[in-house]
């Protein structure tokens, strides 16, 4: 018989032992089998919740009718452990270990809401998916959208991803594109001869160097894009003129943008850079914020301060792509994610614990309208 090591009594530890517990579940990407075993062991205990299982998946469901239905998500899963776990606290009540901000934290945390608010103002969802650290197609968030998007759907979603306990409002969308320029191989004592590729692709290089990032505003939210060369390729062999080069550009933009726009625009920025082949290697859409949703607004007065544009490509968009405005907001720096030294506050772990629960217990308002998806039977 596997063991439990979520069981029901340990749900009861608060929010920061709990996360040090979880750390000690080792979940690299792939191996999340335990962690979600135990997640969903811990889950189907809980009287006042439906609980669903696709692999490695687990979505737990409150049903009480309420008028608005809000998804609380995080994935189970790190990055491969860099000899740090088992966790350690240290006597500044710092939590130390892998996961700990990315983002078994944020997971602890909705666990803690899941046990302990049973009679929620807003009927709940609490989704732990798997793979979220590795290829985008093995991700569960977007498995589970292709194959069960009923049980993500909602009026709200919030994605406990570590952002300091700030609310960061949907995400950038990125586009990756690869650029050829074409020349003729000769000797390099004889240049004259040949058409050197790399020197084609000067254009290119001071194109990107010129840019001007668009700065739009949206939702309220000042966005920044960014077009940038990530990689070069080139070189046939120290007396040898390259007859091909290839430049390797990432586009971060703005929500306001399509991904056929964003395309669109990166072909334009080039248009007369004589590029021979224009790649599009990959391409995800990105989020809005959607802070004008009644839940979000209510969201953003429970918890205070002053809510912040997310750079960078979250799983927000996949709910975005479900038609569910999603944000942001877990314990931790997102700059320690994935480092040696990841390490997390247990202090801003109780936090977060507090400021959602205290928006899911305080008396809901009368919303403006009732969700419009249909819910899970």
């Amino acid at each position: 018989m596997r063991p439990l090591p979520l069981a029901l009594d340990l749900l009861r530890l608060d929010a920061a032992e709990l996360t040090a517990r979880l750390v000690d579940i080792p979940s690299v990407s792939g191996t999340e089998e335990p962690l979600a075993d135990a997640v969903e062991d811990a889950l189907r205990a809980l009287p006042h919740l439906a609980v669903d299982r696709y692999g490695n998946n687990v979505v737990a469901r409150t049903t009480l009718g309420r008028a608005e239905r809000v998804v609380l998500a995080g994935h189970l899963d790190t990055v491969p452990i860099a000899g740090n776990v088992p966790s350690r606290l240290d006597e500044n009540g710092v939590l130390w270990g892998c996961g700990t901000t990315d983002m078994k934290s944020g997971v602890a945390v909705q666990l803690r809401i899941a046990a302990t608010v049973t009679e929620p103002n807003r009927d709940l969802t609490f989704v732990f998916y798997d793979q979220e650290e590795c290829a985008p197609h093995l991700n569960g968030l977007g498995r589970l959208a292709e194959v069960r998007p009923a049980l993500l759907a909602g009026d709200f979603a919030i994605l406990l991803e570590p952002s300091n306990a700030h609310v960061e409002g949907g995400c950038q969308g990125t586009l990756q594109v690869r650029l050829m320029t074409n020349g003729g191989r000769a000797r390099s004592a004889r240049g004259g001869t040949g058409t050197n590729a790399i020197h084609a692709a000067g254009p290119i290089l001071a194109r990107l160097a010129a840019y001007e990032a668009r700065k739009p505003v949206v939702d309220g939210l000042e966005y920044r894009e960014g077009l940038n060369a990530v990689r070069i390729d080139g070189g046939v062999a120290g007396n040898v003129l390259p007859d091909a080069c290839t430049v390797t550009v990432n586009f971060r933009y703005a929500p306001d943008r399509t991904v056929e726009e964003a395309e669109a625009h990166v072909r334009e920025v080039f248009a007369d850079c004589d590029v021979d082949e224009f790649t599009l290697l990959s391409a995800r859409a990105g989020a809005l914020p959607g802070l004008s949703h009644p839940a979000a607004a209510a969201f953003m007065e429970a918890v205070g301060g002053r809510a912040m544009p997310k750079f960078g490509w979250t799983d927000v968009a996949r709910f975005g792509a479900l038609g569910v405005p999603a944000v942001n907001y877990g314990p931790g720096n997102a700059l320690l994610a994935h480092t040696r030294d990841e390490r997390v506050e247990t202090q801003a772990i109780l936090h977060c614990e507090r400021k959602l629960r205290d928006w899911l217990t305080r008396p809901a308002r009368e919303p403006g309208h009732r969700p419009g998806e249909p819910r899970p039977d």
